[in-house]
């Protein structure tokens, strides 16, 4: 069966973490992307774990892509990229306001050369506006944006464990690439998309700007709490999770601790109640489970028909009977690294199996004799230190033909 994106051409000329994931995802659905990179390569090639010259965010971010070594500060360079945006259906970018007209890639220029083209700025806070030129991070705009605040709980606003606001990003403008390309099939021309991690990271919270309109007082409250219980609490041997959703859960929870005596508590009589005296309680709940192993309160808290799960680390996640069941995790080899296994976007039947990034330049060269480019022009280019050939297993370009 063919997939969805099959013959979709992507110039992914971004950096980092949302424009990469964006192109990801179009990838993962069949779209054969051109992952452009500077001599110096992408600024992600040394963020995260670090093997071989390559690094673990580089892996996530752009599996299955083929890697162009550009020199964009030349004319040549300029040149090329601008070639290769016009036969391109989709252009991923990532650049502070003001880059992309310099670099001759303006979204209107080549929409007017390309009208089918779908052009994607991805920024911090959108192309206008008093923050536009503002530098932006995962980290700050988690911070700006509200997302830490959401984290906040008990204590401290806190960073989440993932860059949230990117991948939230991409996939953002993933979705949007899909709609407009649907689009273009009725009225024939392409779109530019104009996402920002401001936007996207606010967007995610609707639910807690739904609260804040219904409740604004509950901002100056440290506990954020829906329900209660709802926490995690440790136990002889590790954590463990456990939710209650209604006065009956409740009632079968404090059952199963051994404290069925619990319901008929005035601070416990009902969710509103439970949720006001969440303190008390949880400590009364932590303090029975921290007799038992989490194995023994998992098979006694399933036999009560009760939301709970261990906290799984990664390696214990990979290993999970469900995921085994599912294929959640695939194994592919990534030159100079061996197996690796990595989970893949959820909708298995509409998607590739996960693939290797490729290295500095890779594939510069064939890449540029399938957009028609002499083999005596490239080679010139090559020279001249406009493209650069890389290698698997590479750590850098190299310019030799």
């Amino acid at each position: 069966m063919s997939l969805p994106y099959e013959g979709l051409k992507v110039l992914d000329v971004s950096q980092g973490a949302a424009g990469p994931y964006c192109a990801e995802v179009l990838w993962q659905q069949g779209a054969d992307i051109v992952k452009v990179e500077p001599p110096a390569g992408d600024w992600s090639r040394g963020v995260g774990a670090l093997r071989d010259g390559i690094s673990s965010l580089t892996i996530a971010m752009n599996g299955g892509k083929r890697g162009l070594c550009v020199d964009a500060t030349t004319a040549a360079g300029r040149g090329i990229l601008i070639d290769l945006a016009k036969q391109a259906d989709v252009v991923v970018q990532n650049f502070r306001p003001g880059v992309a007209t310099r670099l001759g890639l303006d979204p209107l220029a080549l929409r007017q050369a390309n009208p089918g083209l779908i052009y994607v700025s991805i920024s911090g806070y959108g192309l206008a506006g008093p923050y536009s030129a503002a530098p932006a991070t995962d980290s700050v705009m988690q911070a700006d944006a509200g997302l830490m605040f959401s984290n906040r709980g008990e204590g401290s606003p806190r960073k989440m464990g993932i860059f949230l606001a990117d991948l939230n990003a991409g996939l953002y403008a993933a979705q949007a690439v899909g709609a407009a390309l649907f689009q273009r099939t009725r009225s024939g021309t392409g779109e530019h998309i104009e996402i920002n991690l401001f936007d996207t990271s606010a967007a995610v919270l609707v639910g807690n700007y739904a609260e804040h309109a219904l409740e604004p007082e509950r901002e100056a409250r440290a506990s954020v709490a829906l329900t209660a219980p709802n926490g995690t609490f440790q136990a002889k041997d590790g954590s463990i999770n456990v939710v209650t959703m209604n006065d009956q859960q409740f009632a079968r929870l404090a059952e199963a601790l051994g404290h069925a005596e619990w319901v008929d508590r005035p601070e416990f009589a009902g969710m509103t109640a439970r949720v006001a005296n969440v303190g008390l309680l949880n400590a009364l709940i932590g303090d029975v489970l921290s007799g038992l192993s989490v194995d023994q309160w998992s098979s006694r808290l399933s036999d009560a028909d009760i939301l709970h799960a261990p906290v799984r680390n990664y390696s214990q996640c990979m290993a999970h009977p469900q995921a085994q069941h599912l294929g959640t995790f695939e194994r592919f080899q990534q030159p100079g690294l061996g197996a690796i296994s990595l989970p893949g976007i959820p909708a298995r039947k509409l998607r590739r199996r996960q693939e290797a990034a490729p290295y500095l330049g890779e594939h510069s060269v064939a890449i540029l004799e399938e957009a028609g480019f002499s083999r005596q022009q490239i080679n010139q280019w090559l020279r001249s230190g406009a493209v650069l050939q890389g290698s698997a297993g590479s750590t850098g370009g190299s310019s030799k033909v």
